[in-house]
């Protein structure tokens, strides 16, 4: 068993309003490679969001009194706190230089996925653009998929990746923010281990380690490759959503 991860290369910048799916079809017919079934493509979460129209000119935004005051404390832009403020349920640590947040989608981040990086507009030099995540990463994966399938008739596996930090270990992996026809997880209780002995607690967020993988292969700089194609995943595909990746709150020891 062998798990093949293949940038897609030749991917141009992407606007709004761009047909991914046409781009990463087109991508993998220019390659070496054979789409299958069961085959997965694994997305960066910036053109999803640019291709969504998620690009908010800095210009535009009015910060609140809140935002003021919050972006004084932590030494940050004023108008992207105003940003983390609406994609947000609620702040839930800050210091100086970091604002963690529940982003919206439930999951607990960093500035509320609000990205800076390789990020640009058309207009003048003068303004200045942020990215924020796609309002709902699983549907975007699941419009993405059914899509591909129309084009190619091949059904494959979709997931949208993002890098986010960790509470306890230093840097940042990609970590799946929205998936379909993937599994999130797997139960593994009542497997035997080598020995015999029964598994009674282990549940495996595969999603997010199939996400740190292809996060390899894309880097997060220059690289421009904003997705990769996945063969050989060792669990069968199935449905999935981020849902189930997300520790329900009443179950969060260290909030």
């Amino acid at each position: 068993m062998s798990l093949t991860i293949t940038p897609l290369k030749n991917i141009p910048l992407i606007r709004q309003g761009d047909n991914l799916a046409d781009i990463l079809v087109d991508s993998i017919l220019n390659s070496t490679i054979q789409l299958e079934n069961n085959d997965i493509l694994v997305i960066a979460q910036k053109i999803v969001s640019k291709s969504e129209g998620r690009m908010v000119n800095l210009a535009t935004v009015t910060p609140s009194e809140k935002a003021i005051e919050l972006a004084q404390k932590t030494e940050k832009d004023a108008r992207v706190v105003q940003l983390m403020l609406q994609e947000s349920n609620e702040i839930v640590r800050t210091r100086i230089g970091a604002i963690i947040v529940e982003h919206k989608l439930g999951f607990v981040c960093a500035n509320a996925g609000i990205d800076h990086s390789n990020v640009a507009g058309d207009g003048s030099e003068n303004e200045e653009y942020v990215l924020l995540l796609p309002e709902d990463p699983d549907a975007s994966a699941k419009a993405l998929r059914d899509q591909i399938k129309q084009k190619t008739d091949i059904n494959v596996g979709v997931m949208i990746i993002d890098s986010h930090g960790r509470a306890w270990r230093n840097g940042t992996v990609g970590v799946c923010i929205g998936l379909s026809g993937i599994p999130a997880m797997i139960d593994e209780r009542g497997w035997k281990d080598l020995f015999g002995f029964t598994l009674k607690i282990t549940i495996v967020g595969v999603a997010d380690e199939l996400a740190a993988a292809a996060s390899l292969m894309m880097g997060q700089a220059s690289e421009g490759i904003p997705a990769v194609h996945v063969r050989g995943f060792p669990y069968p595909l199935g449905e999935g959503s981020l849902k189930e990746l997300i520790r329900p709150k009443q179950q969060d020891m260290f909030r």
